[in-house]
This record gives structure tokens, C-alpha cells and sequence, in this order.
């Protein structure tokens, strides 16, 4: 085959077939598909589109370009990705409460994207964490504690990578066809008989709009589910942080007060339960998606989901007694200061992704590849959507390492969050379901 031939295929508006795709995402794994080739490739599929079959068949070709795991569990091996968002920290409650439940969870994260928080940066803000483990040492993880939260190897879907570093120059990350590709090739290769996809809906979100989210969540749904993946999907709400927390310890934090109080009305706990509900249903472990939540919360409840948490950070080398003492472990922050409301109302409108930024600038994340992430900094006690204030009215709290970048995240702070006079409602945490 020929690399030009594929792409004047897209030229044309034509979808490759499924052998052509097969051979172009090899040769993106192993070279022989040039930088500038593999840039016309994916403007061609982002100026067409490749239609369901076409993505399906781009799908499961990244993913066989590298390692796909396999296991021999005496229960169901389930999953659950998040299209990213401000103070989402689902996966580190919902993965031990599930296999609390007699589900096994390897979950293959990432780590903070633009504006939103990484699930592996997260982990790695518990001292002594280890979030890259081999095939064997992952799947004896899996088995002895039921869960481990953990980055891909350089052998999952390599295709992906350097498809995804061309697309990030070439001003085509936004295609839906490249976006579901890149997201299920990695999570497919984890081999999971039930997923779970929560996709993001408002200002903290990559994607603004319900008609962008819905279209999303079907292209997942509908290429998971003929890849053999049994594969439901929430769109949620993120017109305001999940979590009253931004920053990888101090989202940790929030984990640990839900996991420790078992707080039922908290959005973090709300959702955990719906995502897990839903995910039990479809894996065979509860008889619908309402008594699986039920069953999640019940776990939350009683301490269990905890108990599973603290066992699956001591298999990946943080403390043992990390959740009886977590406020000690965590690092803090070493300037922290309250920013106040300046005049009354409600609080009208949040932007998440401004907030994320503003951590991303106080070193809480990456604007380039190479930076290093300090755990300590952030927002934490976010004042929500609706609630009013008066002058004096703590609006957040900073968490920085410096004066000059808590008053940088100050002005920031103030410009994200507007007040009105009327108050508004805030929607709902579940926007749509789309199920197979």
C-alpha cells in the first residue's frame, strides 16, 4: 500500500477501508509513515469524516499497533474515562468502590490536558505512588487489591502517540472521528468487558455545547459497542468544578472526605454512584443501574470503598496507613490565602476553565510536556453556582508557592466568577444517558 494513495482517498472524500487504515496506523507506529504524511492524514479525516465504520476500523487499528492485555480474573475487568474537567476526581472514589463490589478496575489514565486535572497527577500527590507498572506487576495488582489507577506503557496504542503529537501542531486535535480513535485505542487495549464514559458538558469542559457532547458521547458509545465493548455513557455538568477543590492534593483531599465521611448529597459521591450504577449494570453485577448506585453509595457509606482505596495506594508504593492519616501525607501549599467577595448577590456564572488555568499557572499542571507539577497548589472551597454572598463572602482559597502567583491567581479568580443580582439555579449533574 501506499501512504499517498490513502490520503488522496481523503482528499476525495472517500473513507478508506478497513486494510488501508490497518496499514496507515502501522506505519505510524513504526515509522515508516512520515510526520508530514501523517499530518495530511489526519487533515484529511478532519476535513471529511470516516463514519462509523471507518472509525471503528481507525480504532481498533491503533490499538493493535501496540500491546493488548489480557486477564484471568474470577469476575468482570470494567473501566471508565472522563473527557476531562475541573475538579473531576471520580476515578479515585468510583475504582475501589467498584471492586469492592467484584469488579476489577485497571484503570489506564493520563495526565492533566490544558485546563483540567490529570488522574495519574493526582495519585502521584500521595507520597511514594508509583503510577507506571509493567503488564505482570499491573495485573497482580488487579488481582490482589481489585484496582490500580496507572499510566500506559509506551506499548499501549503507540499509533496513537505519535498521532496525537501531530494532530496537537496541526490544528486537528478537534476532529470527532480522531478523538474517538485516540481515546477507546488506549482504553480498549486494556481489554475491559464494561465501560463507562462521562462526557463533560460546560465551561470547565472541552466541550461547550450539548449538541458537541452528545455527538461525542455517540461516537464513543456506538464505535466501543461494535468493537465488542459492551459501552453506556453519561453527559454531565461541569458549568461549575465538580469538586469544591482544584489541584492534585487538594482533590485528593476531597477524595479522602468522601471516602472517610461518606457525605451522600456531595456532587463527587452523586456522581460516582450514577457512573458505578451504571457500569454494574452493564458488567452483570447489579440487576439495573439504580440498585447498582445504591449499592455504590452503601459502599461509600460504610468505610469499604476506604478500606479498598488504602489497600490499592499501599500495592503502588504509597503509605500504609495513608488513609487513617492522609491530612499528614498530603503536602501543603506553603502560602494559602481566602479571596472575598468585594459586593452582594448570587453567584451567576462559573468559568471552570479559567479556574484551570489559573492552577495550571500556579504550577499545579503542564504548559509544556516538559514542566514538572507541584502538588500542593490549587483552589480549594470554590463557592457554587447559586449560592449568594455579601461583601466578605470567601469566594475560594488560594494555594500557592508564591505571594506574586497567589495574586496572580487572585485576579484571575475574581474575573472567573461573576455576581448578579437574581439568583440563578444550577443545572442538573446529569445532562442525557445514551446506552447501547
Amino acid at each position: 500500500m501506499d501512504a499517498r494513495a490513502i490520503i488522496a482517498r481523503l482528499r476525495r472524500h472517500e473513507v478508506p477501508g478497513a486494510d488501508e487504515l490497518t496499514w496507515f496506523a502501522q506505519g505510524l507506529a513504526d515509522g515508516s509513515v512520515s510526520d508530514a504524511q501523517a499530518g495530511a492524514f489526519a487533515m484529511g479525516v478532519c476535513m471529511g469524516r470516516l463514519g462509523p465504520e471507518g472509525r471503528a476500523a481507525l480504532t481498533l487499528a491503533m490499538r493493535d499497533t501496540g500491546d493488548v492485555l489480557s486477564w484471568d480474573f474470577d469476575g468482570p475487568v470494567i473501566d471508565k474515562h472522563s473527557t476531562g474537567g475541573v475538579g473531576d476526581c471520580v476515578s479515585l472514589v468510583l475504582a475501589p468502590a467498584l471492586a469492592e463490589c467484584g469488579a476489577y478496575v485497571p484503570m489506564i489514565s493520563g495526565r492533566g490536558l490544558g485546563h483540567t486535572g490529570g488522574t495519574l497527577d493526582k495519585m502521584e500527590a500521595i507520597p511514594g505512588v508509583t503510577t507506571q507498572l509493567g503488564p505482570d506487576r499491573l495485573a497482580q495488582v488487579v488481582r490482589d487489591t481489585g484496582a490500580a489507577i496507572v499510566g500506559a506503557t509506551a506499548r499501549i496504542a503507540p499509533a496513537d502517540k505519535r498521532l496525537y503529537a501531530i494532530r496537537d501542531v496541526t490544528a486537528t486535535v478537534e476532529s470527532l472521528d480522531l478523538i474517538t480513535a485516540s481515546i477507546l485505542s488506549k482504553k480498549l487495549a486494556a481489554s475491559p468487558d464494561a465501560l463507562v464514559l462521562d462526557v463533560k458538558l460546560g465551561s470547565g469542559a472541552f466541550m461547550k455545547s450539548v449538541e458537541e457532547a452528545r455527538a461525542l458521547a455517540r461516537a464513543l458509545t456506538e464505535t466501543a459497542n461494535a468493537a465488542g465493548c459492551r459501552t453506556s455513557a453519561l453527559i454531565t455538568d461541569m458549568s461549575q468544578p465538580l469538586a469544591p477543590s482544584l489541584g492534585n492534593a487538594l482533590e485528593v483531599g476531597e477524595v479522602m472526605r468522601v471516602l472517610t465521611s461518606g457525605r451522600a448529597d456531595d456532587p463527587l459521591t452523586q456522581l460516582s454512584a450514577e457512573l458505578g450504577g451504571v457500569l454494574l449494570a452493564d458488567a452483570g453485577l447489579a440487576p439495573d443501574a439504580a440498585s447498582g448506585a445504591d449499592l455504590i453509595r452503601a459502599i461509600i457509606a460504610d468505610g469499604r470503598a476506604a478500606d479498598r482505596f488504602g489497600r490499592m495506594i499501599a500495592a503502588v508504593g504509597g503509605p500504609v496507613q495513608f488513609v487513617e492519616n492522609w491530612q499528614r501525607f498530603l503536602p501543603e501549599a506553603t502560602v494559602i490565602r481566602e479571596v472575598p467577595a468585594r459586593a452582594s448577590g448570587y453567584v451567576t456564572a462559573i468559568d471552570g476553565e479559567a479556574l484551570g488555568l489559573a492552577v495550571v499557572a500556579l504550577g499545579g499542571g503542564r504548559q509544556v510536556e516538559s514542566d514538572t507539577v507541584d502538588p500542593s497548589v490549587g483552589l480549594s472551597r470554590v463557592i457554587r453556582l447559586g449560592a449568594p454572598v455579601s461583601a466578605g463572602t470567601p469566594l475560594a482559597t488560594i494555594h500557592a508557592a508564591r505571594q506574586e502567583a497567589a495574586e496572580a491567581a487572585e485576579a484571575t479568580l475574581r474575573a472567573a466568577i461573576t455576581i448578579g443580582a437574581e439568583p440563578v439555579a444550577a443545572p442538573p449533574l446529569i445532562h442525557e444517558r445514551i446506552t447501547p
